[in-house]
């Protein structure tokens, strides 16, 4: 059985939502899911799982400039080893996500000229769209 690991950073709660949302809809297409916070994580979580999540709310200057993640989130993905080919990004906001996922690649250390999943929310909750995403990148 395939797994997966959802990490988050949530502020409201919404982000939270949208983790789990992401996880249960993992879990419906078979793969064995663990969703935990940044603080919950241990090392060596991800390495084991075949995808993963990686999440934060988008923190930014009047809440549309100059997105990036917030301090936690950026001391863990300095802790993390390199995770390319596996990683799917998802924030929440509040106006919009501009250079957030620039930001979120930067953090990781991840190639900005490959591809990834990349999802977005402002209520937490999963959307179609996100499910074709999500059926795309679980293949």
């Amino acid at each position: 059985m395939k797994k997966a690991v959802v990490i988050y950073q949530s502020k409201t709660g919404i982000t939270k939502k949208f983790a789990e949302a992401i996880g249960a809809y993992a879990a419906e297409k078979g793969i064995d899911v663990q969703t935990l916070s940044i603080a919950e994580y241990t090392s060596g979580i991800a390495e084991k799982a075949d995808y993963v999540f990686l999440g934060c709310w988008t923190s930014g200057f009047l809440l549309f400039f100059l997105q990036h993640p917030d301090g936690p989130w950026k001391q863990f993905a300095a802790g993390l080893p390199a995770l390319s080919g596996k990683v799917a990004l998802f924030t929440t906001y509040k106006v919009a996500t501009g250079s957030m996922f620039n930001s979120m690649r930067k953090h990781l250390r991840m190639d900005a000229s490959k591809p990834v999943v990349e999802l977005r929310s402002r209520n937490g909750s999963i959307s179609e769209e996100h499910k074709v995403a999500l059926d795309a990148f679980l293949k």
